[in-house]
């Protein structure tokens, strides 16, 4: 079968397409912004690329459209798809109904935390020899690929990063609607994605659906320590229920204590596991937590899976270090809702003890732009010593929103004057977190060319 594929290069649809490609079909797609690391990864596969939405690929006559939540109607391709009365579907149900039909499928939902959580179930599984299939909404770098069938006979597991946003522009349900997974795991649940949910409800809703669709004999893995997840539970639940996370001792739950680099794993009060490994942070040993719990589900014990976590090297542009330069070191990271800002800080800072942090971040998410979350920005950057916001293309004022910052927060209006700025306050032995759920325009070898510069 010959698919197209509109909006080939975001994450979630290269990952469709390479697992399309990898299960034989003939791919194609197109996209507005043709560009690396992605255009690299599906041209690598042998997948044509075309820039654009021109109705002249409709000569490619592909047997299927595969259609992205970035198309709208208007898109010239698209009504010309509909013009013509050509099938079409969503990557979601494409998905569901091309590889997820028979497998064990295991879910991973969250405003936070779904890419780095999905990729630790995944090596789990796959370092107890089961040989997943996964769709991760990054690269990680235990695999090297964003995607991949794995093992593909009755009931193989399948991990997948369950993403809430909208499906396409002809189904607003979420995307992880049509996964229907066996186990499920509810990582935690805040506001965002302030242009498709009108709030906070909204979104547990939605995953009140994800939770109607898991079987009886499932198993839904819940972070204890969220109140809006007990709200969607509270609404209706047929599955069982394993929290992790919880402060206190909760009999059959699961929760941390240790050192950032170590912790054990307990059951109520019982030892089930310790964990060694490289990750830092309180929020990476729930996610932690979370894919010891999912992993128990298909037979992966704890103590196998804290051995696999001992090897786990996380995603990349996760406090992935990108290089030193003049003695200051620069990090790339993917935060960008306000709690992930303020983790990812609280990461660092449990890395570098005292040592400066100069955080440099740009309010790029749909939410973010909007200004829906700006009054939280001071909280979120509170444990950075300076910061710096990259305010181009924004509608609201960023300098009236980090005020209460005083001296510690400067604003700028473009990439020169950013880099700049940093350059001038960076000092040798800090450490600089730029933050962002795009490019950031090459941000970081930016820095690291004007540190090494300036000698």
């Amino acid at each position: 079968m010959h698919i197209h594929i509109l909006g080939i290069c975001g994450t979630f649809m290269g990952g469709v397409a390479a697992l399309a490609r990898e299960a034989g079909h003939r791919v194609t797609g197109c996209d507005a912004n043709v560009y690396p690391p992605m255009s690299d990864q599906l041209r690598a596969l042998g997948i044509e690329l075309i820039e654009g939405f021109t109705p002249d690929q409709m000569a490619l006559e592909p047997d299927l459209y595969v259609v992205g939540n970035v198309v709208s109607r208007g898109n010239a391709l698209m009504e010309a798809i509909l013009d013509a009365g050509r099938p079409y579907t969503s990557g979601p149900q494409w998905l569901a109904e091309n590889v997820l039909q028979g497998r064990h499928v295991l879910a991973v939902a969250g405003t936070h935390g779904k890419t780095t959580t999905t990729s630790m179930l995944a090596w789990i599984l796959e370092h107890a020899g089961l040989q997943p299939g996964f769709l991760v909404g990054g690269v990680p770098q235990n695999f090297g690929v964003s995607a991949r069938l794995g093992a593909t006979g009755p009931m193989s597991p399948f991990v997948i990063e369950a993403d809430e946003y909208d499906t396409a522009f002809f189904d607003k349900r979420s995307k992880f609607v049509h996964y229907r997974p066996r186990t499920a795991i509810l990582n935690n649940l805040e506001y965002d994605h302030a242009d498709i949910f009108p709030d906070l409800a909204a979104i547990e809703t939605q995953f009140h659906h994800l939770v109607r669709t898991v079987p009886a004999s499932g198993r839904l893995v819940v972070n204890a320590r969220e109140d809006s997840l007990q709200t969607v539970l509270k609404r209706g639940c047929w599955s069982e229920v394993l929290r992790f996370g919880a402060r206190k001792e909760e009999p059959g739950a699961l929760r941390a204590r240790g050192e950032p680099h170590a912790f054990d794993v307990l059951r109520g009060s019982m030892k089930v596991a310790r964990v060694e490994w490289a990750l830092l942070g309180e929020h990476n040993q729930l996610n932690a937590l979370a894919a010891l719990a999912a992993a128990e589900h298909v037979g992966v014990t704890p103590e196998r899976a804290a051995a696999a976590l001992a090897a786990f090297q996380n995603v990349r542009r996760r406090l992935e270090r990108r290089g030193e330069a003049g003695g200051v070191t620069v990090y790339d990271d993917f935060a960008h809702h306000p709690t992930a800002i303020h983790t990812t800080i609280n990461g660092l800072r449990r890395k570098v003890g005292t040592a400066r942090i100069l955080a440099v971040f740009e309010p790029r998410s749909n939410t973010m732009k909007l200004g829906t979350m700006k009054s939280q920005l001071p909280w979120a950057l509170e444990e950075a010593d300076l910061s710096f916001c990259h305010a181009g293309g924004l509608d609201w004022d960023a300098r009236e929103a980090l005020l209460p910052m005083g001296a510690d927060a400067q604003v700028c209006a473009n990439l020169d004057a950013l880099v700049k700025a940093v350059v001038q306050a960076a000092r040798p032995g800090d450490q600089v977190l730029c933050m962002s759920n795009g490019g950031f325009g090459g941000v970081h070898e930016r820095l690291l060319g004007a540190l090494a510069a300036r000698g």
